[in-house]
């Protein structure tokens, strides 16, 4: 039986193995995926694990891997399986004369495992921790642990974002988030909100409740652990109160700064009078 305490280091990462977990720490070398060196380290307990593989790789190397269970990693969850193989956190690369050793290492977490592969009903590894931030190509997106905020750029929010304002969610108003990598064509982030929920636009681009990404903004290795942090915020979150207020209350500059820009929508005529009037009076309200 391994040791408690062993590690098996390969390329990226090393796994150490305890009683109850598998540890991944990452490397931060230069040709490390970005993704890992934003993970720094994990620790998946053997609950999390469905199985084991250890398969051949490319260029003389064998690769072990530790198959998740649904539902187990937030970080999975928000993926939704769009992950490139190369930044998959459960992978393990090693050389090719080290598959021996692996295989070892295999067996002896195949016989640890429950080997139950239904969906959990909790998430059993940790989310990245906050706060966090990263810019997509129409706004910051900020997650503070309590509340998400949206606040868009000029020089990349559509009229719609900027006649909505920018945007801040409580975590007890949302139930999921639908991560689309920048990796694929026109990835974004979009929350998910509790019911009565509004119907939210196809496009991204037109959504106050999505983030946008595009032209090197919102890399995977910056969003990707932002949507699973929220994601799994919102599994255990309740309204109150003390959010409600702090959702309703926004920066006095801020809102000059919205106030003048409505006023250039409304001079070039992407807004009309009403909406003008309208959305003044809203953006005055929250003073």
């Amino acid at each position: 039986m391994a040791r408690m305490g062993d590690v098996l280091a390969g390329f990226h990462a090393a796994w150490e193995f305890e009683s109850d977990s598998v540890l991944i720490r990452f490397e931060r070398g230069i040709r490390t995926p970005k993704l890992f060196q934003a993970l720094g380290e994990r620790r998946v307990p053997l609950e999390a694990i469905a199985a084991v593989t250890l398969t051949p790789g490319k260029r003389g190397t064998v690769v072990l891997r530790a198959v998740p269970r649904p539902g187990a990693d937030p970080l999975m969850e928000a993926a939704a399986g769009q992950l490139k193989e190369a930044c998959d956190p459960y992978r393990l690369v090693l050389p090719a004369d080290r598959e021996t050793l692996a295989e070892y290492y295999a067996d002896e977490l195949r016989g640890q495992l429950t080997k139950d592969e239904e969906p959990a009903e909790r998430f059993l590894v940790k989310p990245p921790e906050g706060p966090l931030t990263f810019k997509a190509y129409d706004g910051k997106a900020t997650f503070d642990g309590r509340t998400v905020s949206f606040r868009w750029f000029w020089t990349g929010a559509s009229s719609a974002k900027w006649k909505a304002g920018d945007q801040t969610f409580p975590v007890s108003s949302l139930c999921g988030v639908e991560w689309r990598s920048p990796e694929v064509f026109e990835g974004h982030l979009r929350l998910l909100r509790r019911e009565p929920a509004p119907a939210h636009p196809a496009q991204a681009d037109q959504d106050p409740a999505a983030v946008v990404f595009g032209l090197g903004y919102g890399p995977v290795h910056e969003s990707l652990p932002f949507a699973a942090a929220v994601l799994a915020a919102t599994r255990s979150a309740s309204p109150t109160p003390v959010d409600a207020v702090a959702a309703a209350h926004r920066d006095p500059a801020d809102i000059a700064d919205r106030i003048r820009h409505l006023g250039e929508l409304h001079e070039a005529g992407l807004v009309t009078d009403e909406e003008f009037s309208v959305k003044k009076a809203e953006l005055l309200a929250q003073l």
